[in-house]
């Protein structure tokens, strides 16, 4: 009985065998020719990607781009066009998020581009290097900030120009804690680089003098910087958010103007998406009194 088992067994896996072997490792492009990325199935996600090496560092980005609904690279629609740091994790959190702002809130729609570097292990993901600026106090790994900042004025950001049907007068960055650090140290560097920037509970970082050093020239007088601050954040990246904040506010020679949020029970990390709502609708709702400081 038991070897009679052993046989049919045998027999119904060798004529299964055919079939499991005709059966396609990945979905297929209409054509039958190419494998499909997975991501065109998400439609929140739909977009583009391409690497792009730094020709100072030598070190490879991947760029994910996510397009607005209904994108047609043809038409004249220039949309608004949304630089994500750390894009590793920010890009598919914040490009279905926007989705929906543009649903609920009506927030105009943008391409919005994630910069990653493929992974967080710290061989690859060079964050502690890119978002921090050069001092007296910064470690041997740190201080890569002017050599980013090169990087993306002078090759990711026309690269996507190139591309995309984007409105340059409308670029908007985004950062989160170390991150966030270089949208603060970046808007005193290239003040019309970017005409918003998001910073969510920026770390502390070195050269902290250069956070509050003058502007270096600019043209624009529309800028816009909003700083976050969660309220279950740590003391110190509190004090750096409320600070930056506070001194800008009251300089007149700021080039940009300030908005301070103060996201009430926001984590560190996880309330980025509320910090991204809130200063993204402060920055297309024109005639908005930018959120003050307070104590």
């Amino acid at each position: 009985m038991i070897r009679c088992t052993m046989v049919i067994l045998a027999w119904l896996l060798v004529t299964a065998l055919p079939t499991a072997r005709a059966a396609p490792l990945s979905p297929t492009s209409e054509d039958g020719t190419a494998p499909r990325v997975p991501l065109d199935y998400l439609p929140a996600l739909k977009g583009d990607y391409f690497p792009l090496t730094d020709r100072g560092s030598g070190r490879m980005h991947h760029v994910y781009v996510r397009y607005p609904e209904g994108y047609d690279a043809s038409a004249p629609t220039r949309y608004p066009v949304v630089y994500l740091l750390d894009g590793d994790s920010l890009f598919p959190l914040l490009a279905p998020t926007h989705l929906f702002l543009h649903y609920d809130e009506k927030l105009p729609e943008a391409i919005l581009v994630g910069i990653a570097y493929g992974g967080f292990d710290p061989a690859i993901n060079k964050r502690n290097t890119d978002f921090t600026a050069p001092g007296a106090d910064a470690t041997p790994e740190q201080g890569g900030a002017p050599g980013f900042l090169a990087f993306l004025r002078g090759q990711l950001v026309p690269e996507v120009e190139r591309r995309y049907a984007v409105d340059p007068a409308r670029r908007i960055l985004v950062g989160q804690s170390r991150a966030g650090y270089f949208v603060l140290w970046s808007a005193r560097e290239a003040p019309d680089l970017f005409w918003g920037r998001i910073a969510s509970n920026p770390a502390p970082g070195p050269a902290r003098d250069a956070l509050f050093a003058g502007a270096l020239p600019h043209a624009r007088d529309d800028l816009r910087v909003a700083v976050a601050s969660g309220t279950r954040d740590t003391v110190e990246r509190r004090r750096v958010a409320r600070e930056w904040a506070d001194v800008w506010t009251s300089r007149a020679d700021a080039p940009w103007r300030v908005g301070f949020f103060e996201i009430a029970d926001g984590t560190h990390a996880a309330s980025i998406g509320e910090t991204y709502r809130r200063a993204m609708l402060w920055l297309f709702r024109e005639g908005n009194d930018p959120p003050a400081p307070t104590r």
